[in-house]
């Protein structure tokens, strides 16, 4: 029987000055209580899981319409978003380094039991909205790279996550580089396709520093990137996966530990931009390409995953297509394994529901083969692919609801004591949160409008849809109102105000420390057990 992970010893421990080890009766990392860079090493691992949900295969449908849609002209989204992801991520990471809680049990122990069933119901939505584009991105690899019909590779899809899943048998360091291999994997593959679409340098650098949104379609578009790339299940993950470290007890070790896991975050958020980024521009410069054939202009049109591959192929040659196909596996691939762990720490955090990961996956893979099978049946991958959008755009609506928790959060010193978010901090997140909701709302009102107005439907069919759909609306601005204005009251015992001196370790399990706490809660959670 294969020892649990990510669980906290109770017992007295020292390691000053002794290199990075992994606990062989927890499989917890024990990060050395020393002051040194080489430390960072120790926090490498979890940032990279997390950096997975950027480069998804929702992403990547994002990006490639929006490249072949409108060149360069939407990159400064991404850039954006990517800024806004590393603070967003970073301070999901402190809250479960300082309160050794993550996102959703803060949420069960703070909110009502209503309002904390809903908000359970919305983060696993979104998981499973997350889902769909994986389970139709893999089976689109498998189609390019085996000829696998679409809809035989969306059910293959759940079974090959469970394949994966079995590496974390070998403890989290080996699990964590694996993820950190197919990210470098997908890395190098669209590397590897720049240099055969040779994007132009100068327009790149104006989309990315000039903003532009031109038309209703570009502002629909823009809200599937920011969708896409900042992901509220990816909140309840990074706080939960940062109680695989160890950390010094002291003030001092908490706030070298925030830093370095915002140093680790920002080196895989990078890279994950930097994908982005060649993604967008690879769309862009193939299918703004003046040797385009009329096919290939008619696919760039309403391009998605499956006509990417064989658009790539027409223009840039059959290797580039297999390098796309083998990106779009190892996204796929490495999401699901992600977003499995996402949906465990959100069902234990808000339920204290534990599930055996394979069963979990089974019930998060059914939500999304189900629709996916279907629209890969009757609409074919042009269907597949409006319902990745779709499913970006329903993420984006969510955001609010896992947001506005953590960024309360981490400002209420009630929870993080000193630790809590500065003034600077709390009003850049704020201001980055409100945007992010003002454009969702701006888009439902403006898109639903146009719906009714354009729709043909009796006058009174009309208005009976429009009550429906405000009230709908109306629904939506109180639950965001109710989670602004509503008071922190739950207190998180943390360290004590009267803490020892910096640099000393809380060892005493007696003291109230985190580590006093048992974190079986956030282990036995964990795949898999060896039969």
């Amino acid at each position: 029987m294969v020892q649990p992970q990510f669980i906290t010893s109770t017992e007295n421990r020292t390691s000053t000055n002794v290199p990075l080890i992994e606990n062989e009766e927890s499989n917890q990392i024990i990060v050395p209580d020393r002051k040194s860079w080489k430390n960072l090493f120790a926090y490498m691992g979890p940032g990279f899981l997390v950096s997975i949900a950027y480069i998804d295969p929702g992403n990547f449908e994002t990006d490639l319409q929006s490249g072949a849609q409108y060149k360069y002209e939407l990159l400064w989204i991404i850039l954006v978003a990517s800024c806004a992801a590393l603070i967003i991520q970073s301070l999901a990471a402190n809250l479960g380094v300082v309160t050794g809680k993550h996102l959703a049990e803060h949420c069960r122990a703070e909110y009502a039991r209503v309002p904390n069933f809903i908000l359970w119901v919305l983060a696993e939505i979104s998981i499973v909205a997350c889902d769909i584009p994986e389970v139709i991105g893999t089976a689109f690899a498998l189609n390019m790279l085996f000829h696998i019909p679409l809809w035989c590779g969306v059910l293959l899809t759940g079974l090959s996550t469970l394949i994966f899943l079995a590496l974390q048998q070998y403890g989290v360091r080996k699990l964590e580089l694996f993820i950190a291999l197919l990210v470098f994997t997908i890395a190098a593959c669209f590397c590897v396709e720049l240099g055969y679409a040779k994007p132009n340098s100068s327009e790149v650098l104006k989309g990315l520093f000039v903003p532009s949104l031109k038309g209703s379609g570009a502002t629909g578009l823009a809200i599937s990137l920011l969708g896409a790339m900042v992901m509220p299940h990816n909140l309840f993950l990074h706080s939960a996966l940062v109680l695989s470290r160890r950390v010094p007890r002291s003030i001092q070790g908490i706030k070298d530990a925030c830093r370095f896991y915002t140093i680790e975050s920002a080196i895989a958020l990078m890279i994950a931009f930097l994908i982005n980024v060649s993604v967008i521009s690879v769309s862009g410069a193939v299918c703004n390409s003046e040797n385009l054939s009329q096919e290939d202009q008619t696919g760039c049109k309403n391009l998605d995953l499956n006509k990417a591959s064989f658009l790539l192929r027409n223009v840039l040659g059959s290797f580039s297509s297999k390098l796309f196909a083998v990106a779009l596996l190892a996204s796929g691939q490495s999401s699901t394994i992600t977003g499995t762990y996402a949906g465990q720490y959100v069902m234990q955090g808000f339920l204290h529901l534990r599930l055996k990961p394979w069963i979990r996956n089974f019930l998060t893979r059914c939500l999304a083969i189900v629709p996916s099978l279907i629209v890969s049946i009757i609409g074919g991958s042009a269907g597949a692919g409006k319902l990745i959008i779709i499913a970006s755009m329903i993420l984006s609506f969510e955001l609010p609801f896992a947001l506005i928790p953590l960024l309360k959060f981490t400002s209420s010193t009630t929870k993080m004591g000193l630790h809590a978010n500065s003034t600077v901090i709390t009003a850049v997140t704020w201001i980055v949160g409100s945007l992010i909701m003002a454009i969702n709302i701006y888009f439902i009102l403006t898109s639903f409008m146009k719906l009714l107005l354009h729709s043909g439907l009796e006058v009174v069919i009309v208005v009976f849809a429009g009550i429906f759909g405000f009230s709908g609306v109306l629904v939506y601005l109180a639950g965001i109102a109710y989670l602004v204005f509503r008071k922190n009251k739950e207190v998180t015992p943390s360290l004590p105000l009267d803490e020892p001196e910096i640099g000393q370790t809380i060892n005493n399990p007696s003291d109230g420390s985190l580590y006093s706490l048992p974190r079986d809660n956030i282990v036995s959670m964990q795949l898999p057990q060896r039969f």
